[in-house]
């Protein structure tokens, strides 16, 4: 019986309040349920998560229903202060500053609660305040990853959308030809056209009115192939996008057209009959799965976010980070404690120093994937990191499992290992005390100001896109 860890604490505090209107002990109630009283103290603090037996006869000695223990809401008004001040001690805001939590115990007024809670709400609304500005992008962004984060990832419409197309134009096996891309282009009433004289804000082009679409004639910087391009462009016809209506509708888009790419040129029949098989042989690797299908190492990754939690009962996390550390695309379902703003935004935020996907621009090899593992607050975990570079400088991409889950991957046998303590700042973020000392107020760095500060958010029906530039490409073309 799956429950998210922040409902562990209401849980508990629901258990409580019904053991002692009864007027239960928890030796008591442990001896009416079968269980110690120190382990139902542990489900009463959150630490334990219990089983559906367990709520059962708890909820049969206490005069109440299972349904009712399970409930989000705080059984009284004391419970509630409790739950949103242990919220608020393990939220990123507060853990930031390095200071020790309170341990709420059974004398402290409810008064004394609700002044701390108030100090929290003020560093709460403080930091929000502090990043009001138009952020909408992000904003929507973090929505979305929060959402695909509940699905694990995974699209089951889109991926038989997929396969119903690719048995359409005949692929059976392999990696997917340009040739069958041009025929399920095809199939839908278009012509894929190369041209040197692309809008330099577009990817691509669909001329709706003469059955075309246009693509740039090579492969560009960052492993975004053709046949990626040419099917995402038909992704929109085929999912009945309309033009966005605001931001997040653009970003659902988006993630739509390039979940239903990666669907094609790594078919679910056959993708997770080959992770299936790596898993029985305890050899998963993102490079054999790149290699298997002809994708990008990036690409290979992603797709492994789709599959794990729903075909191999495997969680995982993804990260691709810029040359400075700074993430730029991140997915994760097995609780790696990842860095985060007040809004819950990942993207642009430093990953720790002792994250392999940072700690890897520091290796002489960059051919093969190296692996690493980390001991954080959330846990232990394994992963495998491979380094690349673009026009746009150096990135890495890293998927990683906890510890529990390493078993089935190769690399496994690494003794790599790094301890992170991330979000507390005393981790990686705060200098040296010595060097602190030594040039606290004698040194003057210049900032680099990354120019997307200043960039307006993009707006209007396709954001980032001008339309100008695009009708007289059309018009040329025509």
């Amino acid at each position: 019986m799956p429950t998210p860890s922040l409902e562990l604490n209401t849980l508990g505090h629901r258990i409580r309040h019904h053991r002692l209107r009864n007027d239960f002990t928890l030796d008591e109630l442990g001896a009416r349920v079968g269980v110690a009283g120190s382990q139902l103290s542990l489900i009463e603090n959150g630490k334990r998560e219990p089983k559906l037996s367990l709520l059962q006869a708890i909820a049969e000695a206490t005069g109440t229903e299972v349904a009712d223990l399970l409930s989000n809401e705080p059984p009284n008004k004391r419970a509630a202060l409790e739950i949103e001040l242990e919220r608020a001690q393990a939220g990123s805001v507060f853990r930031r500053l390095g200071v020790a939590p309170i341990r709420v115990v059974k004398g402290m007024s409810d008064e004394t609660l609700e002044s701390i809670l108030g100090l929290h709400r003020e560093l709460q609304r403080r930091e929000l305040e502090a990043i009001a500005t138009p952020e909408e992008a992000r904003r929507a962004n973090t929505e979305l990853r929060l959402q695909m984060r509940a699905k694990n990832n995974y699209l089951p419409d889109i991926e038989k959308l997929a396969e119903k197309q690719l048995r359409a134009a005949g692929h059976v096996s392999g990696a997917l030809t340009h040739r069958t891309v041009s025929l399920m282009a095809g199939q839908l009433g278009f012509e894929l056209i190369y041209v040197n004289d692309l809008p330099h804000s577009a990817r691509s082009v669909t001329d709706l009115e003469n059955g075309r679409i246009y693509l740039p004639p090579a492969s560009i910087p960052g492993g975004h192939g053709l046949r990626s391009m040419a099917l995402q462009a038909m992704a929109h016809r085929l999912l009945g996008h309309r033009p966005p209506s605001d931001y997040a509708d653009f970003l659902q888009q988006r993630l739509e057209i390039n979940y239903y790419a990666a669907c094609c040129l790594m078919p679910e029949t056959a993708a997770v009959a080959f992770l299936q098989q790596a898993k029985k042989d305890r050899n998963l690797a993102v490079e054999d799965f790149r290699d298997a299908f002809g994708v990008t190492h990036e690409a290979a990754a992603m797709r492994m976010t789709n599959l794990f939690t729903q075909h191999l009962d495997i969680r995982l996390h993804f990260l691709r980070v810029d040359g400075t550390g700074a993430i730029s695309r991140v997915y994760e379902n097995d609780d790696l404690p990842v860095p985060m703003d007040v809004t819950g935004s990942v993207e642009g935020q430093m990953v720790c120093r002792r994250f392999l996907a940072r700690s890897a621009f520091e290796e002489q090899n960059r051919t093969t994937e190296h692996y690493q593992y980390t001991d954080t607050p959330s846990g232990t975990f394994w992963c495998a990191t491979q380094t690349g570079t673009t026009a746009d400088g150096e990135f890495s991409i890293t998927v990683g499992v906890p510890f529990d889950d390493a078993k089935w991957f190769r690399g496994r046998e690494t003794h790599k290992r790094a301890s992170s303590t991330c979000p507390d700042e005393s981790c990686c973020r705060r200098p040296d005390p010595e060097l602190t000392a030594r040039w606290k107020g004698k040194a003057w760095p210049s900032a680099r100001v990354h120019m997307q500060m200043f960039s307006p958010l993009p707006r209007g029906a396709f954001p980032g896109v001008d339309d100008g530039e695009v009708y007289a490409f059309l018009d040329r073309h025509a």
